[in-house]
């Protein structure tokens, strides 16, 4: 993981308090907390995140 490139969620804007990065791997996309990078990552499988993001785009999360 040492040698991840970092990015801040184009969500996030400048300055803002509730953040989180990811980094994409070559097996698994790794995602932390900006406030608290050292708290921990949350390591998910490259199908499992392709997932996530085709329901994000399809609407299935929204409220």
């Amino acid at each position: 993981m040492n040698n991840l490139n970092w990015r801040k969620s184009s969500r996030s804007g400048s300055g803002a308090n509730n953040c989180v990065e990811l980094a994409i791997g070559e097996a698994a996309t790794y995602i932390r907390d900006t406030k608290d990078r050292g708290g921990g990552t949350l390591r998910v499988h490259q199908r499992a995140w392709a997932g996530f993001l085709d329901g994000v785009k399809a609407g299935r999360f929204d409220r």
